[in-house]
This record gives structure tokens, sequence and C-alpha cells, in this order.
């Protein structure tokens, strides 16, 4: 499954945290590979439900897989056997608990933890 913008795009893109060091490990890892991807500073701009479900499902991990349980806020709210549609409800109002980074490329989804994962979704060469 492709997630682009509709218009047939295919830019790498990074759903980034900027304050993680995995998120800026994976983004220096395509930056030493020459791509500058496509930055969604996902705590300022929070993709939306149909676009996270989507990116969710074609990393394979599913909504439990992308949301991020390590966070205080995931406990406080009760969400360790929570359903899919609201742990995406939680995402949504409270974007810290999106895991990262979520890399999408021409060749898939992933979620790039530890950061060289980033590495299986770039062509080889």
């Amino acid at each position: 499954m492709t997630i682009g913008n509709g218009n047939g795009d295919d830019a790498i893109v990074i759903y980034h945290n900027p304050a993680c060091g995995t998120s800026r490990g994976a983004l220096a890892l395509l930056r030493e590979r020459g791509i500058e991807p496509r930055i969604i500073e996902y705590l300022h701009a929070t993709p939306d439900r149909a676009t996270l479900a989507a990116l969710a499902a074609a990393s394979g991990v599913g909504v439990r897989g992308i949301v991020r349980a390590k966070e205080a806020l995931f406990t406080e709210l009760g969400l360790d056997g929570a359903g899919d549609d609201t742990l995406l409800d939680a995402m949504l109002a409270h974007p810290i608990l999106i895991n990262r980074p979520i890399v999408r490329t021409p060749l898939g989804v992933r979620l790039c933890r530890p950061s060289d994962t980033v590495l299986d979704l770039l062509p080889p060469g």
C-alpha cells in the first residue's frame, strides 16, 4: 500500500520529532545517502485519522505498533487494553503518543526503531 498525497507523490516522508534521538538518527541516515525527505513534525502537523490508520496498516505493525506505550500519558489515559479506535483517538488528541520516526518511501512504510531500519526502505545501491 502506498501512502501518498493522492497526487502520485512518491517522495520520501519522515514523521519526525526533532527532540527524539532515534528520529534524528533516521533523518541523518537519509541525508548521508543524499536524500532530503519531506519532514513532517507530527507534534505540530498531526496526520489526520485516515492517514494515521493507513500508516499503521502499511507499516505491518498496526495501530498498537505505532503508539508510544512508554510515554507516561499512555498509562495515565489507561490505554493498555484499548482498541484501535481508542488508540487512534488518543494519538490524534495527544500526538506525543505517536511513536517515531515513521518513514514512507516508494518501497513501503516502517516505524524506524532502531534508526538504521530506515535503510530497509531504500533501494539498493
